[in-house]
């Protein structure tokens, strides 16, 4: 539970920050809501989006094998930008504001909140 809390909060810094980097072509949250509003917009998205990256993932990704091999690994950008789009569908069909500019915008958020990700887990402290 505990590893899985952080992983949510790591997604939130790399989702808030993806957002931010890519301006209005990413946007969580409405532009009139609060600051708690926002956040509470972001941490249903990075909850979401964790879920989505925790089940749908790694089955998508085990039966993509042999194509990412073939592709070098390329596919998992695809793959990935796919994931996201998808977390994008969930969460509008709860009403959350979580809006993508069309595939390849997902394709370079996924790019930033995979270096994101990486980077915040670092500074916090890698998993066990």
């Amino acid at each position: 539970m505990e590893r899985f809390l952080g992983t949510w909060l790591v997604s939130a810094v790399a989702l808030a920050f993806s957002a931010w980097l890519l301006g209005t072509h990413m946007d969580i949250g409405v532009a009139g809501d609060t600051a708690g509003g926002r956040i509470v917009t972001l941490l249903i998205v990075a909850l979401v989006f964790t879920l989505i990256n925790a089940i749908v993932g790694p089955i998508v990704k085990l039966l993509s094998l042999p194509f990412i091999i073939v592709t070098l690994g390329l596919a998992l950008l695809v793959i990935n930008a796919l994931l996201l789009l998808l977390t994008e569908r969930i969460t509008e069909s709860f009403g959350v504001a979580f809006v993508i500019d069309g595939f390849w915008w997902a394709m370079l958020a996924s790019v930033v909140i995979s270096i994101s990700q990486t980077v915040v887990t670092a500074l916090v402290g890698g998993r066990d």
